[in-house]
C-alpha cells in the first residue's frame, strides 16, 4: 500500500536555530553593511542604546519604590537602599549606567562630527541624534534630582531660578505652574514618562533613518558623503551581534562598579544652602555661573545648543575627511577644550553661593 505525505504535514524536524530564524525574520537583517560598522566607535550608538535598556530596566523597579511628594522623596530613596530586596545594587547599577551612558552618548557625538556622518543626506539624522543627547542630559539632571539630598535640593532650586529668568518659557520649572503639584513630581513624570516616550520616539526615527542611508562611508582620505544602504563586506546581522556584545560587556562592568562603588546618598537637603557642586556632565558650567548667575544655565547651553544645530549648515562640503575639514575640527577642538577647563577650574573653585 502507498503511503502519501500531506503537503502540510513537515517531513523532517528543524534545528532550535532554524526555528528561531524563521519565526524572528532573522535572515532579514542579513543586508550588507560596511565592515568598518563593527568597530567600536560605530558601536557607540548601540552601546548607548544598551545602557538605556538596563536604565528602564532597573528604573521600572526603583519607581515601585519611590515617593515623588517633598516631604517623602529622600526617605523613600533610603528605603530602596536599606529595606527593598537589591535595592542598593540595582540603584548603584542604574547609577552607573547612567554616567557610562553619558560618556558613551557624547563619545558617539564626537565621533559622528569627526568622521562628519551628519552630511548629506544624513542632516535630519544628526538633528535626531541632537534630541537624544539633550534627552539623555534631562534624564541625569532629573534623575539627580529624585534624591533629594542635599545635592539633588540644590539642583532643583538652581533649575527654579533658571526658570523665573525665562519667563513664560521656563514656568514649568516654577511653582507657579501647578499649584496640585510640586516641582519634584513633575520632574518625576518627566523622568520616567516625558524623555522614556520621546526617547523611544527618536530612537525610532534614529534607526529608521540608518536603515534609508545606511551607514556612512569611512573618512578617508577622498571619501565624499553618500547613500551607502545595500553596500558593504560584512553583515547587519553580524553588527548586531557585535552590539549585543558590548551590551553585555557594559552590563558585566556597571554590575562590578555596583558591587564596588554603590551609588552615594546625601543627607536630606536643607533649602537655601549651597554647600555641593553640580555632577560631572554639569560642573563645566560652574565658572559662568560664577560669573554671570543663574543666567549661565540659559545662555552657555543655549550657544552650545546653537552651534550644534548650525554643524550641517557651516560644513557643507562633500568631503568626510578630517584632513579636508581642518577649520571646523580646529573650532570643534576649542571649544571642546573651553568646556574641559573650564570643568577644571570647577573642580577646583571653593564652593561658593550662586543663587540670587
Amino acid at each position: 500500500m502507498k503511503i502519501t505525505t500531506s503537503p502540510l504535514q513537515p517531513t523532517r524536524r528543524g534545528t532550535f536555530s532554524e526555528w528561531l530564524v524563521e519565526r524572528t525574520g532573522w535572515k532579514g537583517l542579513t543586508y550588507p553593511v560596511p565592515a568598518h560598522a563593527n568597530k567600536i566607535w560605530y558601536l557607540l550608538g548601540g552601546i548607548s542604546f544598551a545602557g538605556f535598556l538596563i536604565l528602564f530596566a532597573t528604573g521600572i523597579y526603583m519607581a515601585q519604590f519611590y515617593n515623588p511628594q517633598p516631604g517623602d522623596a529622600h526617605q523613600s530613596a533610603v528605603y530602596l537602599i536599606t529595606g527593598v530586596p537589591l535595592g542598593d545594587l540595582i540603584r548603584s547599577i542604574h547609577f552607573w549606567t547612567a554616567q557610562i551612558v553619558t560618556i558613551t552618548v557624547i563619545l558617539h557625538l564626537l565621533r559622528i562630527l569627526y568622521t562628519a556622518s551628519f552630511k548629506r543626506p544624513r542632516e535630519l539624522n544628526w538633528y535626531i541624534g541632537l534630541g537624544l543627547l539633550f534627552v539623555t542630559l534631562g534624564a541625569v539632571y532629573t534623575g539627580s534630582v529624585l534624591k533629594y539630598d542635599q545635592e539633588g535640593l540644590e539642583a532643583l532650586q538652581h533649575s527654579k531660578e533658571a526658570g523665573e529668568l525665562m519667563g513664560a518659557l521656563g514656568a514649568f520649572f516654577t511653582s507657579e505652574f501647578s499649584r496640585s503639584a510640586s516641582l519634584l513630581t513633575r520632574l518625576f513624570t518627566t523622568h520616567v514618562s516625558i524623555l522614556p516616550i520621546a526617547f523611544a520616539a527618536l530612537i525610532g526615527a534614529h534607526i529608521y533613518l540608518i536603515n534609508q542611508h545606511g551607514i556612512s562611508p569611512k573618512a578617508s582620505v577622498d571619501a565624499t558623503a553618500r547613500k551607502t544602504k545595500g553596500e558593504g563586506e560584512s553583515r547587519f546581522d553580524i553588527h548586531l551581534r557585535s552590539m549585543i556584545g558590548y551590551g553585555l560587556i557594559l552590563l558585566a562592568v556597571v554590575m562590578s562598579l555596583a558591587l564596588l562603588l554603590p551609588a552615594p546618598i546625601g543627607q536630606h537637603g536643607m533649602p537655601g544652602a549651597e554647600v555641593t557642586k553640580p555632577w560631572w556632565m554639569f560642573v563645566w558650567l560652574f565658572p559662568a555661573e560664577a560669573a554671570l548667575g543663574a543666567r549661565a544655565l540659559i545662555i552657555v547651553p543655549a550657544i552650545l545648543g546653537g552651534l550644534l544645530l548650525l554643524v550641517p549648515v557651516i560644513d557643507r562640503s562633500p568631503y568626510l575627511s578630517p584632513l579636508k575639514r581642518k577649520w571646523v575640527l580646529i573650532v570643534a577642538g576649542i571649544i571642546l577644550l573651553i568646556l574641559i577647563i573650564g570643568g577644571i577650574v570647577a573642580i577646583i573653585q571653593p564652593i561658593a553661593e550662586h543663587l540670587g
